[in-house]
């Protein structure tokens, strides 16, 4: 039995040692060094500010619209007879270039008999003066005769006479005129309405045209953009003067500006858009020198508008792309940390933003993105020759 016992005892004995064995070494060895490294600096472009005085530029875009429109309208009746070569969609035409002729047959007749009528009022009025005179000769030893005898009445009526003649006569040539239909300015037709030996009645459609001496844009305003002009709400320049402004649009594959001028503001503020619309206006749109590549502003296109606006100076010039939201800018402290700022802005467009404070001149504008930015980060700025190496690299890959 002191055998057994022994033998049970003994690999307890050996399996106690084993496990003091092991806590003693895990109390004993030496802890692991930890090595702290500085959070790893975010790489960011940048760009600095710069103090300067410039003219402010209002980005705005508008359609192109004809000044004078108008309908060519038949004032008379009939069949038309002829009309221009120009008398088409898009045709051309000069001030007082006949563009449709009606039948003048009855109205030739008319101005005819008018003019017989006048005749023969002028012949009664010349027969009644003569017995005027007659009657005063034979009448001089009479006292006080009366002007029935005397025959003023007959004179009287038959000068009124005359006069209701030349009026028919002057009726009638206006009519004779009005078969011949023009417009008094040069422009271009929209469309057209009648053909050839249709008939026409007063007061019909024959066609559309709008006038190509010059051409107008409305331009739409925000309250920023007015004040960038400088100029109050109803501005209307002087003749001949205005707002210096460059349109541009992109027209049958190509790039094209033209120049005009602002020449008056609205009044009023549109009540649905809140936005305040100035009138921009070009001069001969439709002549070849209008665009370096000779291509006309037509009517109808939508442009981009650039209009000079109040010289500011002392300004900060930051890129737009160093505007955060909220009016905050980033910058890159002198010892690599970002620093947010609140600014206020001047003007912004989409190529850079004029700042009153908040930026000093020389100071390294943040233009890349940052996600989570907290103020204090570590920041590393991205010279001109890594950027251009780096994109090297990913081509060469």
């Amino acid at each position: 039995m002191f055998a057994r016992v022994k033998k049970a005892v003994v690999p307890l004995a050996v399996l106690a040692t084993g496990i003091g064995v092991v806590v003693l070494l895990n109390a004993t060895k030496p802890e692991p060094e930890v090595a702290a490294e500085p959070p790893r600096a975010i790489n960011v472009y940048t760009q600095l500010a710069e103090l300067v005085t410039s003219q402010l530029a209002v980005e705005t875009t508008g359609e192109v619209r004809a000044t004078v429109r108008s309908e060519l309208v038949a004032q008379v009746a009939g069949r038309v007879i002829q009309v221009s070569d120009e008398f088409v969609e898009g045709g051309r035409f000069a001030p007082g270039e006949t563009l449709v002729t009606i039948e003048d047959t009855d109205y030739r007749a008319a101005l005819n008999e008018a003019q017989a009528r006048v005749a023969a009022a002028q012949v009664d009025l010349e027969t009644a003066l003569a017995d005027a005179d007659v009657a005063g000769k034979q009448l001089q030893g009479v006292a006080n005769p009366s002007a029935l005898a005397l025959k003023k009445p007959q004179v009287t009526r038959a000068r009124a006479a005359l006069e209701a003649a030349k009026a028919s006569l002057s009726l009638a040539e206006t009519n004779l005129s009005r078969t011949r239909i023009a417009l008094p300015y040069a422009g271009r037709l929209r469309s057209t309405a009648v053909d050839l030996g249709e008939f026409v009645g007063p007061g019909t459609v024959l066609a559309s045209a709008f006038g190509t001496d010059r051409v107008e844009i409305r331009l739409p305003l925000t309250d920023g953009q007015l004040g960038a002009l400088g100029v109050p709400i109803g501005f209307i320049a002087p003749p001949g003067q205005g707002l210096p402004v460059t349109l541009t649009a992109t027209v049958a594959g190509s790039y094209h500006s033209w120049s005009g001028r602002v020449e008056r503001l609205d009044a009023a503020i549109d009540q649905q858009t809140r936005v305040v619309y100035a009138t921009a206006v070009v001069e001969n749109p439709y002549d070849l020198s209008a665009s370096r590549l000779s291509m006309p502003l037509a009517v109808g296109l939508f442009v981009e508008a650039s209009v000079a606006g109040r010289v500011v100076s002392d300004a900060i010039r930051i890129p737009s792309a160093g505007l955060r939201a909220g009016d905050r800018v980033f910058v890159l402290s002198e010892r690599g940390r970002l620093d947010i700022r609140d600014v206020d802005v001047i003007h912004s467009s989409a190529s850079e933003v004029l700042l009153a404070s908040g930026v000093a001149p020389g100071e390294a504008v943040i233009t890349s993105a940052i996600r989570n930015p907290i103020p204090g980060m570590a920041l590393e700025p991205i010279s001109l020759e890594t950027a251009v190496g780096g994109a090297g690299e990913v081509l060469a890959n």
